[in-house]
């Protein structure tokens, strides 16, 4: 989401920083062989125990061969789609076209507010396949983070109206369908039948940021809540911006609010709340505040606190309104990744996606099943915490409650709402730009991605680490921790797993064993244990009339697979021109996989109009297509197999 990343730097805390940590830890313990023990690492397996479709055999120990069972494609600058030999790659379903029942999308980009409020929303992100019929019929989620105006429209951003805001709207948000894998003995699908969309369904909808959503939890009609048009502070109007996911034990859905805060203008001084999380009179550009006052912060200074939440969304209740869940804490949600403990309570964990910004962990109170049975939803009755990572290779989850001598004076309504505030008093540990977060169950242990930061040592930033070769992070790096006995310990062990980069240039200080990479942002742990990783190099980087710098020779965004016991890392699909890789789940059998391919020849920041829509990407429609559009594709192996076998 190139166009859309925030730039600015709300965290001035003095806090320490990971690398000012990771540089001491360096110094003592390598990198490579530290951390899991290979006995730990060999019985890695999937996060698919969180759902009950996916059988024991996909949760096999790891095998003693690697997990890889490809060929390693190489970079690609192709306008297309690209995967290994004896693989197909098909798109399934394309941002405005119907969900179920509703208008085809009009290639010249004239579909009404009201279409695009029944058709699929535009760079979708994040995303789940939740099982109707095991791995051949099931409903899937994805979020639709948000818009690209210059292409959403026919004539770009030119003469705003307040339709071109409700179509804006229509456009962001989460996105519903049923699929279904039909049509047996299809040679290139292995016999094993072509997936489509289920239209009519009585499953697929649009949730979209006019969508009525409730507020839960704590927090609930707190007076930051409330505004002209609610003076309750229980009811908002959509959800923005929504990333990474996660999904619960009890089959709802998690979508999360990321980049809210570009959405609306303020002008004038700030408040204290509004700097830390960057309301601005700039904005990312969007101009709903011309048309709906609810994004004017000078006017609706509170409406600007209900964003940037989790938000819980149940699938198989078509009718059922979705819930902001406030016990979750306020932030730029980079996912929310649910782990059920070993007394079945849950654990959420949680990035918060700007440079120099925190990882964060939610705990139940009560075991799920527990609190579901004396009518609590478990999101709403917990504890959050933030990490503090420790040089000698440890760390502490942080308690964010009024009990915390470093909280004094604060209620757990101002720690909700201010979480980043909170976690600045508690001393957690600023990290680069915390992305997604996955768990190997088996072996508690979590792993996340940190796409990049490149300010470190600049201005008033935290200063670059000696011990680090690269002057800034300008290629990222995945970390992960692990615990004793339980995911709700206070306690943790970390290490790094990868310094992405170009293992064969030295100067880039990577330590990647196979295919390089940089920006690391989607990951997926599958129920084989095989490590999926996206990429999100900026469209500025890798646009094809500017691949230079340090991402020059990287090629198109690209999702790779890891063995997480050898590291042995090889790439397996490269997306088309100025996309960014994102969203990944597979099917309980690991024979179908869904890869979200999101903005596809984004159009170059500061455009006005779209003179030449496909002046960098005609995908997926090409010659005959009116403007590139963001979709979501199915990656089948030809002989049947698992996908990565």
């Amino acid at each position: 989401m190139a166009n859309i990343d925030d730039d600015g730097i709300s965290n001035i805390s003095d806090n320490e920083t990971f690398d000012e940590v990771a540089a001491l830890r360096f110094s003592r313990r390598s990198f490579i062989g530290g951390g899991l023990t290979a006995m730990a690492l060999a019985s890695l397996s999937g996060v698919g125990s969180l759902l009950s479709a996916v059988p024991a055999s996909a949760k096999a120990n790891h095998a003693a061969a690697s997990l890889l069972g490809f060929a390693g494609i190489p970079i690609s600058e192709a306008d297309a789609v690209v995967v290994p030999p004896g693989y197909t790659a098909k798109v399934l379903i394309s941002w405005g076209d119907p969900v179920s029942t509703g208008p085809e999308f009009n290639q010249d980009g004239t579909n009404t507010a009201d279409d695009q409020a029944v058709q699929w929303g535009m760079h979708n992100d994040g995303l789940v396949y939740f099982p109707l019929n095991g791995s051949s019929r099931g409903i899937i989620v994805q979020n639709n983070e948000y818009t690209d105006d210059v292409l959403l429209f026919h004539d770009g951003v030119s003469r705003w109206s307040s339709e071109k805001t409700r179509k804006s709207l229509n456009a962001h948000g989460v996105s519903i369908i049923e699929v279904t894998k039909q049509g047996r003995g299809k040679p290139r699908f292995g016999g094993e039948g072509e997936w489509r969309v289920v239209r009519p369904s009585t499953y697929g909808r649009r949730i979209t940021g006019l969508t009525p959503i409730n507020i839960g939890g704590p927090a609930t009609g707190d007076g930051r809540l409330r505004t002209s048009a609610d003076p309750s502070g229980t009811v908002v109007l959509g959800t923005l911006n929504n990333c990474a996911m996660g999904f619960t034990p009890w089959g709802t859905y998690l979508a999360c609010e990321e980049n809210f805060n570009g959405y609306f203008r303020k002008t004038g001084v700030q408040t204290p709340l509004e700097a830390r999380y960057g309301i601005t009179a700039a904005g990312f550009g969007y101009l709903w505040h011309t048309t709906d006052s609810r994004f004017n912060a000078n006017l609706e200074p509170n409406e600007p606190n209900r964003f940037g939440w989790v938000v819980e969304i149940d699938p198989f209740a078509p009718n059922s309104t979705p819930v902001k869940r406030t016990a979750l804490g306020r932030f730029k949600h980079e996912g929310a990744w649910v782990q059920e403990a070993r007394d079945g309570r849950v654990v959420v964990y949680s990035g918060d996606d700007e440079q120099f910004e925190y990882i964060y962990r939610y705990v139940s109170r009560l075991p799920w099943r527990e609190s579901r049975e004396q009518g609590i939803n478990p999101l709403d009755d917990g504890i959050l915490y933030v990490a503090k990572f420790n040089a000698n290779g440890s760390g502490t989850w942080l308690p964010l409650t009024p009990d915390n001598p470093l909280l004094n004076g604060w209620t757990l309504n101002d720690i909700l709402i201010n979480t980043r505030g909170a976690a600045d008093l508690a001393g957690a540990t600023k990290m680069d730009r915390p992305e997604w977060i996955d768990t190997f169950p088996e072996s508690l242990t979590a792993i996340a991605t940190l796409t990049n930061n490149t300010r470190r040592g600049t201005g008033t930033n935290p200063p670059v680490d000696a011990p680090n070769p690269r002057p800034a992070n300008t290629y990222g790096h995945i970390i992960r921790w692990y615990y004793a006995n339980d995911w709700t310990e206070n306690t943790f062990g970390w290490d790094i797993f990868a310094l992405a980069g170009d293992p064969a240039n030295p100067a880039s200080g990577s330590n990647i064993v196979g295919d390089k990479y940089g920006s690391p942002d989607g990951i997926y742990v599958a129920p084989s244990g095989r490590l999926w990783i996206q990429t999100d190099v900026s469209g500025s980087s890798v646009n094809p009339e500017n691949r230079a710098g340090a991402y020059q020779g990287f090629g198109n965004n690209q999702m790779l697979c890891a063995d997480p016991v050898t590291k042995e890392t090889r790439r397996f699909l490269v997306g088309p021109n100025v996309c960014e890789v994102t969203g990944v789940f597979l099917t309980p059998d690991e024979k179908t996989m869904f890869v979200g391919i999101q903005h596809p020849g984004e159009a170059p920041t500061g455009s006005n109009s779209p003179i030449n829509p496909k002046r960098f990407s005609s995908w997926p429609d090409g010659a005959a297509g009116g403007r590139p559009r963001s979709s979501l594709v199915v990656v089948t192996k030809n002989d049947g197999g698992q996908i990565g076998s």
